[in-house]
């Protein structure tokens, strides 16, 4: 729980450090991809949890992996090599995302599908969505599961709609248990 706390504040604070130069829009891309990278490599994930690995190599990887990133994303790797918080990169860098999302409004729908959803069902979705939550932006993050088996779950901020076949089967199999 320190560690969400301590990266809440580092993630406000790089935000603040965006908006007052301008870079908001750059500076989100960049903390998606460092997510989106410590979230689908085991390897690189490890290596930042890592006491074993050396500040200078950590900082030396992902140099290299972020050469592209804009100077605050690049300063926030070096705060976080000198305060010895490394580790919070990926955490720090989805709660940017999210607090990037309430400035600019917009909220992120997440639907969780056995297979991925088809451009014209998103469109679906999305107006539904929009609907129902009076957000001026709505985005959807597919996520395929195949162990829901069919249906779909939607998650959108603190609400979640869980209409998954697995879920009803679930529901089905206690109700039988408990007779």
């Amino acid at each position: 729980m320190a560690g969400t706390r301590a990266a809440i504040r580092y993630a406000k604070a790089i935000l603040d450090l965006a908006k007052d130069q301008k870079a908001t829009d750059a500076v989100n891309n960049d903390m998606k991809l460092m997510a989106a990278t410590i979230g689908d490599s085991k390897d690189l994930s490890n290596m930042l949890q890592s006491p074993v690995v050396r500040s200078s190599e950590k900082k030396a990887v992902l140099t290299e992996i972020f050469k592209n990133s804009n100077a605050i994303s690049t300063g926030l790797i070096d705060a976080l090599i000198s305060n010895k918080r490394l580790n919070l990169l990926g955490t720090v860098a989805s709660e940017y995302t999210i607090l990037y999302d309430r400035l600019k409004e917009t909220q992120v729908a997440k639907v969780t599908t056995a297979i991925p959803l088809t451009e014209a069902l998103e469109k679906k979705v999305l107006a539904k969505i929009k609907e129902l939550t009076d957000s001026k932006d709505v985005t959807i993050e597919n996520v395929v599961d195949e162990n829901i088996l069919g249906g779909f779950i939607l998650r959108v901020g603190d609400k979640q709609y869980n209409a998954s076949v697995a879920d009803k089967l679930s529901k089905l199999k206690r109700e039988f248990t408990l007779n």
